[in-house]
């Protein structure tokens, strides 16, 4: 299997902190069957890391903003700060959107107020600059969906979690749905039910790494590579072959963020 599109990932997460260089040589290598990886920034740190790794990679494209865990420590004037990461990321010729953004009420102590503040600010700086955005929604589909179809965001909802109905007025406002390894765990039923309603052409395979890795790696550090376990799950219920979703699906991933080599 090659030609694998990783639409979502975080290299800079600590968990890669003792190799990273190593582990970038080795998914990005010319041996490698990843094709693309793409950073979703999360703040400045994340955001800077993406655009510095997009010049040395020729296959690591990044996005820029603000993560909505991230509300309660963004620097003065934000707003103007993700126009200069812009600006940076712009200039190398790889940046792919503005993310990860959205809304995130899992935990306690969220200050929903501020994060649909910062979401809205931000889906109104993508629809200026004409980019996609990538999509953080846990336990907050109604405000998420709402902001969406207000702002006629285009991008797409990753590691999606939601409902087959939510997949399907996703779909129909013209977004992508982003699957991780997710779809391969024992428990994913409802997951599966979601993929059933999401036509090749808006699927989107990513790992969140070092997230959610698939079995037989699963409680493991994920890396681009493991895509191929979610391709097969996919392939399975498509009656697609692997390859082909890795195909379509990087096809699908270049178009969403404007790659055309």
């Amino acid at each position: 299997m090659n030609n694998i599109f990783d639409s979502h990932c975080h290299y800079d997460d600590h968990w890669f902190d003792e190799d990273r260089q190593e582990v970038l040589d080795r998914v990005l290598g010319k041996d490698s069957a990843v094709s693309f990886v793409n950073h979703a920034a999360t703040d400045v740190d994340s955001s800077l890391f993406g655009i510095e790794n997009a010049k040395k990679y020729p296959n690591f494209y990044t996005s820029v903003g603000f993560h909505p865990e991230n509300v309660d420590t963004l620097p003065e004037n934000w707003l103007g700060k993700l126009g200069e990461l812009y600006e940076l990321a712009a200039a190398t010729g790889k940046l792919t959107a503005i993310g990860e953004i959205g809304l995130d009420y899992h935990y306690e102590g969220y200050n929903r107020e501020l994060e649909i503040e910062v979401f809205e600010k931000q889906l109104a700086f993508a629809a200026e600059k004409d980019l996609p955005v990538i999509v953080h929604s846990r336990d907050a589909t109604q405000d998420t969906m709402e902001l969406l179809k207000k702002y006629k965001a285009k991008g797409v909802i990753h590691c999606f979690s939601g409902s087959a109905e939510t997949a399907e007025e996703a779909i129909g406002m013209g977004l992508y749905i982003g699957f991780t390894g997710v779809l391969a765990f024992k428990n994913a039923k409802k997951a599966l039910r979601a993929l059933e309603k999401v036509p090749m052409d808006r699927l989107l395979l990513e790992t969140d790494c070092p997230y959610m890795a698939p079995p037989p790696f699963r409680g493991q550090r994920c890396e681009s590579t493991m895509i191929a376990q979610v391709a097969e799950v996919v392939a399975e219920q498509k009656g697609l072959s692997p390859q082909q979703v890795c195909d379509m699906t990087c096809e699908n991933a270049k178009r969403l963020y404007g790659i055309d080599r």
